[in-house]
């Protein structure tokens, strides 16, 4: 019995098309990408997120690695292929045995016997290539993601943190929702997306000319409303895969926008969800329980509305893609079945043609079949891009103008605005040397602590020229000290490294500002902002001051929490540490006026006076 291929020679047949095919991939697939990465927006967005991945100094790791997925995928076509020619020997050799079984031909049906086990045989070889391509696969696959995501999510938490964009990104005029979703989920998500689709439609587009090729062969003639049409086959295919494609493509075009939107109102739900837990005790004081449920269940009503949609869309958009699949099994054996039974076409031949028609169908198919995971795909990528370049204008909104200084503090000219540009504090100056000391003072919403944001670089709708040591020599601290994730040394020595000071130091601090009790639990990972009260968060910003040491601070109503007793002794304890030290303190209270030598009164519409403290 004649075999569909010489097996004996495949290897070597084998390895000459991978070479063939993965080179004319390769560089067709490079002229694609680039193509529509510069031609269509998702792929301008692509390449301002991630093209530098490709393109940087990762690209010398990047390119091998996507070398060796589009050789495997090339590959993967290559055994559905030779699998296709094996089931033709094999259903061919059940042909022939059943023929020669009913014949009586014993040499004929011993013939049939041997090609039916050889044809099992070079299954197994095919299966085992395929497995351990397969794993090797998925194993290079998600190594490969595992270094886009670190890289792409280094990258995303750079923007989003330097130049302080995460905190001034709420004064553009289009702020963003949920930046820490779009960097935990948005990056992975796009991701393994851009995987799978770019590879699946490589995959799908070899597939498509490797067996049409082979249905090209079995196809027959196929005479329609007396119009003779040769290898009707091939052509049959391509006109229904072009007609389901176009309806689904009708279809399923809203559910890019839907998923963008269903994206953003989970995330909100869930950042509502957050608040709740970070703010549980103020909360509970007020009995707010019954107003949060209420806000909890009105968002989570936005995100059903939105699935709902969501669910009714995507229910149409499966149900088309089903039927054009489920319709498209038949059509081969309906077009094959007159040709096997006319003797002109064998079982095997039917079997492989059916089999390259599926893989036909199921290639063209998959543009259509992915059409939801590529609105997805779209949808995750334009909030990266949103993230981007909302930190991008973040960054370029205006600040006041730092130089550096050693041991003083100057303000020349400094305007201080409203968002709306009601003036705050116009024209200050203000000169500090060493051990100097000013409390600004004056009524709520005078512009005191927005002038502590404007020197700190924060709030952009301030003009003029501040001078001060370089920024590790300045500390900012606000009411209520930030305090990270992790053991109480880190908590303490925050913005520092954890290691920046010893243990005995760090208990020596935290005794002299009163929080001696704490001193034995240096190694005690908690939510250290949930365990210390107001006033101790307080006087543990007085700790930091202490390992810090720097050259000028500027504090905004740190001692708000503490008693005036504690106060003194806080405010008492770091003039007689830090001597040198040029202090700028923003207080309602009084009793904080005699820790410092002037008085800077914010009188409104702009007025200021400096007044010397008796």
């Amino acid at each position: 019995m004649q075999a569909s291929r010489d097996w004996g020679d495949e290897l070597v047949a084998s390895l000459q098309w991978l070479l063939i095919a993965f080179t004319v991939t390769g560089i067709v697939f490079l002229v694609v990408v680039v193509v529509l990465l510069r031609i269509t927006e998702w792929g301008r967005h692509f390449r301002s997120v991630t093209g530098a991945f490709f393109t940087g100094p990762e690209a010398l790791r990047t390119i091998p690695f996507v070398g060796v997925l589009l050789l495997s995928a090339v590959a993967s076509v290559r055994v559905k292929v030779l699998l296709s020619y094996q089931g033709n020997d094999m259903f061919a050799a059940l042909q022939n045995a059943a023929a020669a079984i009913g014949r009586r031909d014993g040499a004929a049906l011993d013939s049939a016997e041997a090609a039916f086990w050889h044809s099992l045989m070079v299954f197994a070889v095919l299966a085992l290539i395929d497995v351990a391509r397969t794993l090797l696969d998925f194993y290079l696959g998600q190594i490969f993601e595992i270094g886009w995501r670190r890289w792409l999510t280094e990258r995303a938490t750079g923007e989003w943190t330097s130049g302080q964009a995460y905190y001034r990104i709420r004064f553009i005029d289009a702020p963003i929702d949920n930046p820490d979703q779009r960097i935990q989920h948005d990056i992975t998500d796009m991701i393994a997306r851009s995987r799978a689709l770019s590879l699946g439609a490589v995959t799908a587009v070899v597939s498509v000319v490797s067996f049409t090729r082979i249905l090209w062969d079995l196809s027959e003639t196929l005479t329609v409303f007396g119009v003779v049409v040769p290898r009707a086959m091939v052509f049959l295919v391509f006109v229904y895969v072009l007609v389901a494609t176009t309806v689904a493509f009708w279809i399923g075009r809203p559910l890019i926008g839907l998923g963008f939107r269903y994206q953003a109102v989970t995330a909100n739900f869930r950042y509502a969800l957050v608040r709740l837990r970070d703010n549980a005790e103020r909360i509970a004081f007020y009995r707010g329980e019954d107003t949060e449920r209420d806000g909890l269940r009105a968002r989570f009503a936005q995100v059903l509305r939105t699935y709902r949609s969501l669910v009714l869309l995507t229910t149409r958009f499966i149900g088309w893609n089903q039927v054009a699949s489920e319709a498209a099994v038949v059509f081969p054996w309906i077009m094959q079945a007159p040709h096997f039974f006319a003797g002109t076409l064998t079982l095997g031949d039917v079997q492989q043609t059916t089999s390259a028609f599926g893989q036909i169908q199921g290639s063209l198919s998959f543009f259509r079949n992915s059409y939801s995971e590529f609105a997805a795909f779209r949808a995750t990528l334009l909030r990266l891009f949103g993230l981007f370049e909302a930190s991008k204008l973040a960054r370029a909104l205006p600040k006041i103008q730092v130089r550096p200084l050693s041991d003083s503090v100057e303000l020349r000219e400094v305007d201080v605005c409203r968002p709306d540009g009601a003036i705050l504090i116009a024209d200050l100056n203000l000169r500090l040397r060493a051990g100097d000391s000013v409390v600004i003072k004056g009524l709520s919403g005078s512009g005191k602590t927005t002038l502590l944001r404007a020197l700190a670089e924060m709030w952009p709708y301030t003009r003029g020229v501040v001078g001060r040591p370089d920024s590790t020599r300045t500390l900012f601290i606000s009411q209520l000290p930030y305090l990270p994730l992790g053991d109480l040394r880190a908590a303490v020595t925050y913005p520092s490294a954890p290691g920046s000071a010893t243990d005995a130091t760090l208990r020596d601090a935290l005794t002299k500002v009163q929080l001696g009790q704490l001193a034995t639990r240096l190694d005690e990972e908690a939510d250290w902002a949930d365990i210390l009260s107001p006033g101790e968060q307080q006087r543990l910003a007085f700790a930091r001051l202490l390992l810090i040491r720097p050259e000028a601070a500027f504090l905004d109503e740190v001692t708000s929490a503490v008693d005036e007793g504690l106060e003194f002794a806080l405010y008492t304890l770091i003039c007689t540490e830090l001597p040198d030290l040029i202090l700028i303190s923003t207080a309602h209270r009084t009793t904080v006026d005699q820790h410092h030598t002037v008085r800077l009164e914010l009188t409104g519409g702009g007025a200021w006076t400096l007044v010397p403290n008796h």
